[in-house]
């Protein structure tokens, strides 16, 4: 069985295979852009310039590079090779966090890395003048910058099946800073316009330079070989006469050297160890032409004359690139790279903001989903982007369909669940109201009784107005207990009546605390006794405190938590259940607590998120999640809940004032 790749491994061996490739390109573009001088590189007048052979300095570099990368590559990536191992959950969010950072740190750091070391591997050599240094250090950026851009989409594609893996394990990605369109435009485009523009600049310049330095040359060789010497006069002095007004600059100049090896210049300057060199070991082969360095842009020409019988060797030293060219020439390309920048930001922001819009409006449908205005977004554009718009636009209008579709469902699930709470509620309340008719019943017995002993009384001479005065008594007290009777039972069907209002119906209005918990112990009255349960409540704020909304929405919900509270005994008697008023600065909260074995781990991962009952065939799932959607829908609050096994259960309604 084939073992799998380690993500540092892939890589490495990715950026490996880039930068050989890119590299090997690269070795042979190098002398051809920069004009190096024929003969002087892999040759033996190499070695002797530059300590080493051009191939062997270029793999020097490119293997240095190479082997640098692999080891951070494998120190930097540790942590995910470990994680491919083990597949730690708890570990997810580190390694999302990587894989989202990793490929533009390495962007920055391939885009960098690779120019410090062609530096230091130059300046090790010895034989490249500061300004070769600088063109050659940047072209290694630039093509460095090209082989980011390849790597960067490369190693997020690396990157892309583990954050496929792991993103069932994550809800809401935090603390990941997300990458703009611009940036990643930026990255992707910018630098094949950058190596491109650079390229072009270059070819141009070399081929440019090419040209001027062989018209220099023809013209100097032409003046150097016209020089007639005798051995009468001084030589210099021959050669100043002759040459001193025919040089092209003030920065060209001529030099003699003796047959004993001295050179003596015009303007007093040194000639560089690479120029003698080249003039003592390669000239002869190149038609007399001399070259200051592993560059073009400055050269010789020479000849050799007889004087006082002895070989001297007469020359002149011109500049075809002077640093202020290049200098105006490097201006030239960061002006046009700025330019192009400014460009492709522009363009890409424009991208940027039309999607951003779209984006807008698709968080607006998240944020809320209970009101979609239906806004269109306009189309202003006949491409993709247009397209996208109106594909956002059709998701809208079914986004739209589908609320209002799942709103009458809920109100159906809502209606469903009222019905079945109020069918188990009947039986309660037909007991409530069957104890005081009895009473009624009783109590009419009773004056049916004093109105015939009342009426037995007139006219008999015994009976006194003290004994009427004892009959009326009788008579009030009757009727005080059939008027609490009564009032009972009109609060048990006012209770009722609130119970079978439909609550797709919203109707709000004010209500007290006092009046809602009255409510709630009418209707829990019944099934808290046939339990034998006992609920004790506590008012911790004012009793007369004023709420605002559909009270029977909120009786159905704490009778439900009341039930559950019931159920959570088991059948278990003399057990008690809180419901407690309390509040906070900008809160009523309405704690309904019970002292049961507490929730299941399954149930509490679900809960107010699905249907979820712990009652097997006999319960919906319907009752609490059906609460928490109601309360935040209908009084724009919350429901919490505590629950510790062995210990109960607590469920917190909470109400902005």
């Amino acid at each position: 069985m084939r073992k799998n790749i380690s993500i540092s491994n892939k890589i490495s061996i990715s950026f490996s295979i880039i930068t050989l490739i890119v590299g090997g390109i690269f070795y042979f573009l190098l002398p051809s852009l920069l004009n190096y001088p024929p003969n002087t590189i892999n040759t033996e007048f190499d070695k002797e310039v530059s300590k080493l052979y051009y191939i062997y300095q270029y793999l020097i570099a490119l293997s240095s590079i190479i082997l640098l990368a692999v080891l951070y590559f494998k120190f930097s990536l540790k942590k995910l090779d470990k994680w491919e191992k083990n597949k730690d959950q708890a570990k997810v969010p580190e390694i999302r966090k990587i894989c989202f950072t990793y490929p533009f740190k390495l962007f920055a750091i391939i885009e960098t890395f690779p120019v410090a070391i062609v530096i230091l591997t130059l300046m090790f050599t010895g034989s490249h003048p500061a300004i070769l240094i600088f063109k050659i250090g940047t072209l290694v950026f630039s093509f460095a910058t090209l082989v980011s851009s390849i790597f960067l989409i490369i190693s997020k594609n690396i990157f892309s099946p583990i954050l496929s893996e792991t993103s069932i394990y994550i809800e809401k990605e935090e603390n990941i800073k997300r990458d703009s369109l611009v940036k990643r435009l930026f990255l992707q485009i910018f630098p094949s316009i950058l190596v491109t523009a650079l390229l072009i600049s270059l070819i141009g310049y070399s081929r440019l330079v090419v040209e001027k330095g062989n018209l220099l040359n023809f013209y100097y060789m032409s003046q150097i070989k016209s020089i007639k010497t005798s051995d009468d006069k001084e030589l210099m002095s021959q050669v100043t006469s002759q040459l001193n007004e025919k040089l092209l600059s003030n920065n060209d100049f001529f030099f003699i050297e003796t047959p004993n090896g001295d050179i003596v210049t015009s303007n007093n300057k040194v000639l560089s160890d690479f120029f003698l060199k080249y003039m003592h070991n390669l000239s002869s082969s190149e038609g007399d032409r001399v070259y200051e360095a592993y560059t073009i842009d400055e050269q010789g020409v020479i000849n050799k004359v007889f004087y006082q019988g002895q070989e001297y060797t007469i020359g002149i030293h011109y500049e075809i690139v002077s640093s202020s060219l290049w200098l105006y020439f490097f201006l030239s390309c960061i002006i046009l790279f700025i330019f192009n920048l400014i460009i492709l930001m522009y363009v890409a922001k424009s991208i940027n903001n039309d999607l951003y819009k779209i984006t807008r409006g698709m968080q607006t449908i998240l944020t809320n989903q209970d009101n979609i205005e239906g806004k269109k977004l306009p189309i202003t554009s006949n491409d993709i982007v247009g397209e996208l718009v109106q594909s956002f636009n059709n998701i809208q209008d079914l986004a739209k369909k589908n609320i209002e579709k799942i709103h009458n469902n809920q109100d159906q699930l809502i209606e469903q669940e009222r019905l079945a709470s109020l069918g188990q509620m009947i039986g309660g309340i037909a007991h409530n109201l069957k104890t005081p008719i009895m009473s009624i019943s009783g109590a009419t017995e009773g004056l049916n009784d004093l109105i015939e002993e009342f009426n037995n009384s007139i006219g008999n001479p015994i009976v006194n107005n003290d004994d009427f005065h004892d009959i009326a008594k009788d008579m009030y007290e009757w009727t005080k207990k059939i008027k609490s009777y009564t009032e009972y039972m009109s609060d048990v069907i006012t209770a009722v009546k609130g119970q079978t209002v439909n609550f797709s119906n919203d109707t709000d209005i004010s209500f007290t605390l006092m009046e809602l918990f009255k409510r709630v112990d009418i209707l829990m009255k019944h099934e808290l006794k046939n339990s034998l349960t006992y609920l004790n409540t506590s008012m911790k704020m004012n009793e007369n405190t004023i709420i605002h909304g559909n009270i029977n929405i909120l009786v159905q919900v704490i009778n439900n938590m009341i039930s559950n509270s019931i159920q959570a005994y088991n059948g278990e008697t003399k057990k008690s259940i809180d419901l407690i008023a309390s509040s906070n600065e900008d809160n009523i909260i309405i704690t309904v607590r019970d002292y049961g074995p507490g929730l299941p781990k399954k149930v509490k991962e679900k809960l107010f998120k699905e249907m979820i009952t712990t009652k097997g065939k006999n319960g919906t799932g319907l009752g609490l999640y059906m609460s928490y959607s109601t309360i935040k829908a209908h009084f724009n609050g919350n429901i919490l809940f505590d629950s510790k096994d062995g210990v109960g259960t607590s469920f917190y309604i909470i109400l902005p004032f």
